[in-house]
């Protein structure tokens, strides 16, 4: 068998991230054969609980082999869990639809605004708050994003725009140039946030190509990353981290608190030092959104709280996150 030389393989281009987006695992068993879980595949929900499964195969990879309570597997396999009823979980948890101020816009906290950029992840977590958001309709970028901007345009008050989703990386950087070609003509707009998984799930994202317009914004640029697990983090991620932290981006890292998957005073103490080591600061360390489909993960008060005191009293206070939750109708995150 011919292989090719060590320093062929250096000179090969890196992998086109959208073709990684395609090739993602959607088959619950497919995802249970490749880790040598098949024995599963009679528990898994019909339909994918009416969620469908997406994981890029790169996060698949850093799953444990043969490992039915792994924590990256347990965060987007489809449970026999999300089909109960239970009361108090709801459709649209944190109060997004009340929200909206025009297509893909929405305004809850001064200063902020958020758009929806796009409808799409590269991962779908099971626990997602926006699991059942109606993404056809709520589109930011749709029109040229004419119908944010005009709202931005309108209201001086609104410093920092941030893009959520779905995922708003899973634009191509072409469609982000864009949106802040338009946000140049709005002074008042002097901070740009974007909440992401990608670099975590599919750190290939973060290409030259993003890596240029990134630096070339003249906006404060803050980078929240979404990790939940100290295993989410290799060698790749750390680069993507130091790509984003190059472009002159501050990097901050929200996780959610997750029974059976992080709901240990280790693997949060883990988490956060290893968010260091890539140059990100822990940030928030939300109580689940009570979406409809995710009671099975939700972790109560007390214990979260004792959680981050045994964290407060190991660890120096800039790598304990704020635990909180939100609150639909509330000024701003609620602190626990």
């Amino acid at each position: 068998m011919i292989t090719a030389s060590p320093s062929a393989r250096l000179s090969s281009p890196a992998p086109d991230w959208r073709q990684l987006w395609r090739e993602a695992i959607t088959d619950p068993a497919e995802l249970l054969e490749l880790l040598g879980l098949d024995a599963l595949a009679p528990q898994l929900p019909r339909d994918d609980a009416g969620f469908a499964l997406r994981v890029p195969r790169g996060f698949v990879a850093r799953m444990r082999h043969g490992d039915p309570r792994d924590p990256l597997l347990l965060q987007v396999l489809p449970q026999l869990a999300e089909l109960e009823d239970v009361e108090g979980f709801s459709t649209d948890a944190v109060g997004d639809l009340a929200a909206r101020e025009s297509q893909g816009l929405l305004h809850k906290y001064e200063g902020r605004a958020l758009l929806i950029a796009s409808g799409s992840c590269a991962v779908n977590c099971r626990y997602c708050f926006r699991r059942h958001f109606p993404y056809g309709e709520e589109m930011a970028a749709a029109g040229q994003w004419r119908q944010a901007l005009a709202h931005l345009r309108a209201d001086p008050s609104i410093t920092e725009l941030i893009l959520s989703g779905g995922d708003p990386l899973a634009l191509a950087t072409s469609k982000l140039e864009e949106l802040t070609r338009g946000l140049a003509e709005l002074p008042h707009v002097i901070r740009l946030r974007i909440h992401t998984r990608l670099p975590v799930v599919l750190p290939d994202r973060i290409d030259e190509t993003f890596l240029g317009w990134l630096s070339a914004l003249p906006l404060q640029k803050v980078v929240v990353l979404h990790a939940n697990h100290a295993n989410e983090f290799d060698a790749a991620v750390d680069a993507a981290c130091a790509g984003l932290r190059a472009a002159g981006a501050t990097l901050l890292n929200q996780a959610v608190l997750l029974r059976g998957i992080n709901d240990r005073e280790d693997a949060l103490i883990e988490l956060s030092e290893r968010l260091f080591a890539a140059g990100v600061l822990p940030y928030y360390l939300h109580q689940l959104d009570r979406v409809q489909g995710a009671a099975h993960f939700e972790v109560d008060d007390d214990r979260a709280l004792a959680l981050v005191e045994a964290m407060r009293a190991r660890l120096p206070g800039y790598l304990v996150p704020r635990l909180v939750r939100e609150v639909a109708g509330d000024t701003s995150k609620r602190p626990l």
